[in-house]
C-alpha cells in the first residue's frame, strides 16, 4: 500500500540570505521571481529582450494584487516583495552569488544547453542548475557540465506564481542532495514539490494532460459535441473530482473492479495514435494560437484578454485556497 512520502528536512533548504537567480522574465519566468520573493528570497532576473525585462516588475505587481485580493498575501507585504526583485543588464551580475539558478528560456534544447554551458563557470560548483523544461530531460540539458550533479529540472506550471505544483526532476548523474535541496526549497516558498523518480519525456503531468487532449480533440474533429460542451462537462465533472482527490484516489473510491470493466470497454474504441488531431494542425497552420494571437479553439477580442487571463486566475487562486490550503495543514 503506497503512503504518503516523508517532506525533506528544513535543515536541507536553502538558507534566505541566498540569491535566487532567474534567466528568462516572460511568461513563466516573472512568475517563478515572485514565487521565491514571497517566500522570503532576494531574487536577481534578466531577459533578452529589453520590453519583457523592462515590463517585469509591473506584471509581479499585478500579479501580487490578485494575490491580496485572493487573501493569500497581505497588502502591505506587496512592497517588501517586490524590492527583493532586481532585474539585471548582465547575466554575470545576475548570477553573482546565487546558490540556485533557474533557467525559464524558450522551449529549445540547444538554448537552454548554451545557457547552462555559459552560467557554469560564473558560479559555485555548488550551485543549483534548474532547468524550468517541460520536456528535455536534465540528463540531455546538463550534457557537458562539468558538474552535472547539480543540475536537475524544475517545472513549473502556467500561470507559476499561482499553480502550487512543481515537478523535480533529476537526471543520471543529479546528486541526491542537490533533489533534496531541490524539494525542501520549493516546499519551503508554499510550492507543491513533487518528486519525479524516472526521467520520461514530458515528466509526468504532461504526459497525463497530453494522454486526455488527445482524445479531447479526437471528440472534437468527431463532432460528438462543441468545444464549450465538452469544457463544460468536463469542468463540472471530471475536473471537479481531479482537483479535489487526483486520479488514483478517485478509482479507489470508484472500485477498481467498476473502472477495470469501464477501462476494457473504451479502450478499443479511443484514439491511440500518434498523429497530431487535425484540428490542432488547423489551429497552428492559421496562426490561431490561442488568446495570446486572440483567436484559438475560442476568440479573444484584443480588449477583453487581459480581462479573461486575470479571470482566469482569479478561478485557479479561489481552487488553490480552498484546496491547497487543506492539503498543507493534513
Amino acid at each position: 500500500m503506497n503512503q504518503p512520502q516523508a517532506r525533506p528536512a528544513a535543515s536541507h533548504v536553502l538558507p534566505s540570505h541566498s540569491p535566487i537567480a532567474v534567466i528568462g522574465l516572460g511568461t513563466m519566468g516573472h512568475g517563478i521571481a515572485q514565487a521565491f520573493a514571497v517566500g522570503g528570497y532576494s531574487v536577481r532576473g534578466i531577459d533578452e529582450r529589453p520590453e519583457t525585462a523592462a515590463s517585469a516588475l509591473h506584471r509581479i505587481g499585478k500579479n501580487l494584487e490578485q494575490l491580496t485580493d485572493a487573501g493569500l498575501l497581505q497588502a502591505d507585504q506587496v512592497p517588501d516583495v517586490l524590492e527583493r526583485i532586481t532585474v539585471c543588464q548582465t547575466i554575470e551580475e545576475t548570477v553573482d552569488g546565487a546558490l540556485w539558478v533557474t533557467e525559464a528560456a524558450w522551449e529549445n534544447l540547444e538554448v537552454k544547453q548554451q545557457l547552462f554551458r555559459q552560467i557554469e563557470p560564473l558560479v559555485d560548483p555548488q550551485t543549483i542548475l534548474a532547468s524550468n523544461s517541460s520536456s528535455f530531460p536534465i540528463t540531455q540539458t546538463a550534457g557537458d557540465l562539468a558538474h552535472p550533479e547539480r543540475a536537475i529540472v524544475t517545472h513549473w506550471f502556467n500561470p507559476p506564481h499561482v499553480i502550487p505544483v512543481v515537478e523535480v526532476v533529476g537526471g543520471e548523474r543529479t546528486s541526491e542532495a542537490t533533489v533534496v535541496t531541490a524539494l525542501a526549497t520549493l516546499e519551503a516558498i508554499g510550492k507543491t514539490a513533487v518528486r519525479i523518480d524516472k526521467e520520461l519525456t514530458g515528466f509526468l503531468v504532461n504526459r497525463v494532460q497530453v494522454a486526455m487532449f488527445r482524445e479531447v480533440f479526437d471528440l472534437l474533429d468527431r463532432g460528438v459535441a462543441t468545444a464549450s460542451e465538452i469544457d463544460r462537462a468536463i469542468r463540472g465533472s471530471m475536473g471537479l473530482r481531479l482537483a479535489a482527490l487526483g486520479p488514483l484516489a478517485i478509482i479507489d473510491h470508484a472500485g477498481w473492479d467498476i473502472s477495470s470493466a469501464t477501462f476494457t470497454n473504451l479502450v478499443p474504441d479511443m484514439r491511440g495514435d500518434t498523429e497530431i488531431p487535425a484540428v490542432i494542425r488547423k489551429l497552428v497552420e492559421d496562426g490561431d494560437l490561442g488568446s495570446k494571437t486572440g483567436q484559438g479553439v475560442y476568440a479573444y477580442p484584443p480588449e477583453t484578454i487581459d480581462d479573461t487571463i486575470a479571470k482566469r486566475d482569479a478561478d485557479y487562486l479561489s481552487l488553490v485556497k480552498l484546496l491547497h490550503s487543506r492539503e498543507d495543514s493534513q
